[in-house]
């Protein structure tokens, strides 16, 4: 991957995006795409557009979300321990016996997640998992006036874990999901630039805010922006690994290109497009089914003022939702180079239309 290409993936990764509290990873984003934009802007809740060939048709928006799980402060008892509340997918079960930081208005709070020791706790039969109302947080103080001196109910919390190479090209992090999303689209920004080519369409590379507890941001910039064309870029569960069913859950294995999804909310002819430049570049495809949802913002920008042609691109990650999120860089690098070339095939004033 290309040195500063893997220096903003890092940064983006590694700056804490909790969602409802995403300012500071959008800053990092828009310091970035605003070098290859003509315009960028934020609107009331965050959300950032950065802009390419403004005045161009059809308009293209390529969306990713910044917004990260996390917790927030919920309770702090006499004693000073921290009681949290989960904002998105949190599994309260790998969570206990991390290190956390609790981000607060006078800046970043170092805390851990109690968990007792095996010594001092006798069950009978299996051990049942904690709910998240069973994890405390102790920042090291010993009563409520000492913990409120720092923190405050309602202060987001994440995880401590950060980027990092494994081997084979695969890197580790938590908040790959989906921090990849809104690279790809930055980067796809970036390639059309580069690449010097005259293009038809007005792109709108989005960053929005606040998917994980609702896909609430893509409603709203969806709205605002009226795309004709909707392309998502987000993270899917790869399969490729122990205890998994694929007859389930579907095969798709890291390092063999990104995924594209066919059904609902994916516009059949915006997927025939997706496949046509991917096998013209060469990229590799995964493919999967989907039933009623997506689970990602494409559910809800779709059906946005009538109807928005719209498709996903996912990146196959495995051990999602936990600070340990393994993903393929090969496979995240095809992504923008997918989203540049779809770009690039779109004529003046395309649409795209189910054939009847």
């Amino acid at each position: 991957m290309r040195e500063q290409s893997l220096s903003f993936l890092k940064t983006l990764v590694n700056t804490p995006s909790p969602v409802g509290h995403e300012t500071r990873g959008q800053r990092v984003w828009l310091d970035y795409a605003k070098k290859f934009a003509d315009e960028t802007f934020s609107d009331a809740y965050g959300n950032c557009v950065a802009v390419l060939n403004k005045g161009g048709s059809p308009r293209i928006m390529l969306a990713g979300h910044a917004d990260e799980i996390a917790m927030s402060v919920n309770y702090i008892d006499a004693e000073g321990f921290i009681y949290v509340r989960k904002m998105g997918g949190v599994d309260a079960a790998i969570t206990k016996a991390q290190r956390v930081t609790i981000h607060t208005r006078g800046g970043p709070v170092r805390g851990v997640v109690g968990n007792v020791a095996p010594h001092l706790t006798k069950q009978e039969g299996d051990p049942k998992p904690p709910k998240i109302h069973d994890l405390f947080i102790d920042i090291g103080v010993s009563s409520r006036k000492d913990a409120e001196k720092l923190v405050r109910v309602g202060d987001p919390i994440t995880l401590v874990d950060e980027f990092e190479l494994l081997r084979n090209g695969l890197a580790i992090s938590r908040a790959f999901d989906n921090r990849i999303g809104t690279w790809s689209v930055a980067e796809a920004l970036r390639l059309l630039v580069e690449s010097k080519s005259k293009f038809a369409p007005e792109v709108c590379a989005v960053s929005n805010v606040q998917e994980e507890v609702g896909l609430l941001g893509a409603r709203q910039i969806a709205y605002s922006l009226k795309p004709d064309i909707a392309l998502v870029v987000d993270v899917t569960h790869a399969t490729d690994y122990p205890t998994v069913s694929k007859t389930q859950h579907g095969d798709v294995k890291i390092g063999s290109g990104p995924a594209i999804t066919h059904g609902g909310c994916n516009h059949p002819e915006v997927v025939k497009r997706i496949e046509q430049v991917a096998k013209a570049k060469k990229i590799p495809l995964q493919h999967e089914a989907m039933s009623s949802t997506s689970g990602t913002d494409t559910d809800v920008i779709f059906w946005t003022r009538g109807g928005i042609a719209s498709a996903l691109i996912s990146l196959p990650n495995r051990y999602m939702h936990s600070p340990v999120e393994v993903v393929s860089l090969k496979d995240l690098e095809q992504i923008p180079q997918l989203l540049a070339a779809f770009v690039l095939s779109v004529k003046k004033g395309e649409q795209f239309k189910v054939k009847i």
